[in-house]
């Protein structure tokens, strides 16, 4: 006897998002990435379309991390070249981004220019092909110095630069506007906020095509359970036709994973948890793969065996069924 399979059937789509640009669109990337579009939930591909597989990015630093030694010593000869530090997390580690984080501009951790910032997101351009995620050091008043001399001298590259918040969008909207760039809007776990800024964003004129959703997440045993609530809700929110919810979602996973007890504790403090790094891979690749189940489209990440294990992940989830 046959078996029916239930569809749902959503009246909207995901809105895509183009990122980087090659040299006949006046940028210098080798090529583009696409991400939404999706017309279904996450990897339903008998229910709607999926058009563009989730990404990942690899995160690297303008300077030096104090990161746990299980995770630096895959990065030991490049960490104080972000130029190369890109190329390896490329070349090596299979990058489909880099996401560039400009901590030295952080008037504690180095006060680092606009223009030095400004120099190191071209070194970074120049040494590997894939597009950039470029973000500040989370310091508002500086950042709002910084942002705008980046978004200026990659002007043409078709950058996603963060962090927009609630608080504090105007300075960075506008010079992706200018410059034409994606933006990251964030906001604090609350669906409500996530749609009031990116009305904010849209108020000022950059379209909604340019706009990537970052809800904050928590890692693993750290509140992923909200974080994949709202991500869903803002999933299901955009598929049934509010627009102000219908754009792709970036989930910086590393950052996240990176701050718990579980990634950073040694096997001395807590045996009966098992080898830290082997504990370390796992949290980072389970937080990761159940963000991509929620609906994150980019998937920021650090350690490299755990980018293997998603990235598999990945392909899988992508194999069409046969309903």
């Amino acid at each position: 006897m046959p078996i029916e399979v239930l569809k749902e059937k959503y009246s909207s789509r995901i809105r895509e998002v183009v990122l980087g640009a090659t040299p006949e669109q006046g940028g210098t990337r080798t090529h583009t990435i696409t991400i939404g579009g999706d017309s279904t939930l996450p990897f339903l591909h008998f229910e709607g379309e999926v058009p563009h597989r989730p990404v990942v990015a690899v995160e690297v630093l303008d300077m030096v991390p104090e990161w746990s030694p299980a995770l630096t010593k895959y990065y030991a000869d490049v960490l104080d070249n972000p130029a190369a530090w890109a190329k390896k997390a490329v070349e090596e580690y299979g990058a489909d981004l880099i996401y560039l984080k400009l901590q030295s501009a952080d008037p504690e951790l180095g006060d680092r220019t606009p223009e030095q910032c400004a120099q190191t997101v071209k070194d970074v351009l120049a040494a590997v092909g894939v597009p950039l995620i470029v973000v500040g050091c989370g310091n508002e008043e500086k950042d709002n110095q910084v942002m705008p001399v980046v978004a200026e001298a990659a002007a043409g590259e078709n950058l996603l630069l963060g962090i927009a918040t609630q608080d504090n969008y105007k300075t960075l909207t506008a010079a992706c506007m200018v410059h034409k760039h994606n933006i990251i809007a964030q906001s604090p776990i609350d669906i409500n906020i996530c749609k009031q800024l990116n009305i904010l964003i849209t108020e000022m004129n950059l379209p909604p095509d340019r706009i990537v959703i970052d809800t904050s997440i928590g890692a693993l045993g750290y509140g992923i359970e909200y974080s994949y609530s709202i991500m869903e809700r803002t999933r299901l929110g955009g598929l049934t036709g509010d627009k102000m919810l219908a754009m792709p979602v970036f989930c910086n996973v590393g950052y996240e994973v990176g701050r718990t007890k579980e990634f950073n504790a040694s096997v001395e403090e807590f045996p009966g948890w098992g080898p830290q790094e082997e504990r370390a891979i796992v949290w980072e690749a389970m937080t990761a793969t159940t963000l991509l189940q929620a609906g994150g489209h980019i998937i920021v990440m650090r350690h490299p065996e755990a980018i293997k294990l998603v990235k598999r992940n990945i392909d899988a989830l992508m194999q069409k069924n046969s309903f």
